[in-house]
């Protein structure tokens, strides 16, 4: 199977497209050392998110590692960032800037359209489909894309990122009063910083199936993973840090779904 998969009971899916640590043996053959770490990946977030079930909403999460394809870029490999450092649909470099491939390895436009078909294109259809069986039964859904980085990422920004970073394609991807609603419950906290469209603003993902015209409102929350587990290998969960923070995305979630269904 390509992903994990449990439909639920509410107008809620939560996608994890860059949860996957899974790398063909043919592709893995052709990266470089560093690959092995897989240190870009969101580490462990079903299990910060394993409240899901309970809750009785939809759940998708990605098999397969970003370093074989990324399933949160556009097929077409356009810049979400234009102007902007970002790695690419099949990406070459870490976020460190490390070489993926062994020399003269790197994937050719063939290989790239080869891998869209086999492990992209499953992954979206299986989203599109649970959202069109949502809207259905629900008339309104929302799509929470759920993301983390290590807190410091010179590449990418300055400094430390906020603990919580939420994307709504700089509110594109989703009602107002619903982004409304996601920022008064945050600004009740003072445990998290946060932000909302700050360097983060959605991904394809945010930005493809937002829709609130159609009834589908997506908003992606990018984490800081100095909240839930140690930013350094072995990338170990820590449940201690973890149970900080996961009462407030269960909330959020809530509030999420009490909104949709108002």
């Amino acid at each position: 199977m390509d992903f994990s998969f449990k439909a639920g009971r509410l107008p809620l899916l939560v996608s994890m497209p860059h949860a996957g640590t899974d790398i063909p043996d043919d592709v893995a053959a052709r990266l470089a050392p560093c690959a092995a770490a897989r240190a870009d990946t969101d580490w462990h977030l079903p299990a910060l998110y394993d409240f899901l079930d309970e809750m009785g909403a939809s759940r998708l999460s990605a098999r397969w590692s970003r370093y074989l394809i990324d399933l949160n870029r556009p097929p077409e490999n356009t810049n979400l960032y234009p102007g902007q450092d970002t790695t690419g649909l099949c990406p070459v470099d870490t976020f460190g800037r490390e070489r993926l491939y062994r020399e003269g390895m790197e994937p050719d436009d063939a290989e790239v359209q080869r891998r869209l078909a086999q492990y992209w294109r499953p992954y979206h259809d299986q989203l599109r489909a649970e959202l069109d069986r949502l809207l259905a039964e629900h008339g309104r859904v929302v799509l929470w894309d759920a993301h983390s980085i290590a807190s410091v990422v010179p590449r990418f920004f300055e400094g430390r990122l906020p603990d919580l970073n939420f994307g709504t394609a700089d509110g594109k991807s989703c009602s107002q009063q619903l982004e409304g609603a996601m920022i008064k419950l945050v600004d009740s906290q003072d445990q998290f910083s946060f932000v909302f469209n700050g360097r983060f603003k959605g991904g394809h993902i945010t930005r493809h199936y937002g829709n609130p015209a159609a009834n589908v409102h997506a908003i992606q929350l990018e984490m800081a993973q100095c909240l839930y587990m140690d930013e350094a290998a072995p990338f170990d969960y820590r449940p201690d840090r973890a149970d900080q923070v996961r009462p407030l995305l269960r909330e959020l979630l809530g509030a999420a779904v009490e909104w949709v269904r108002g």
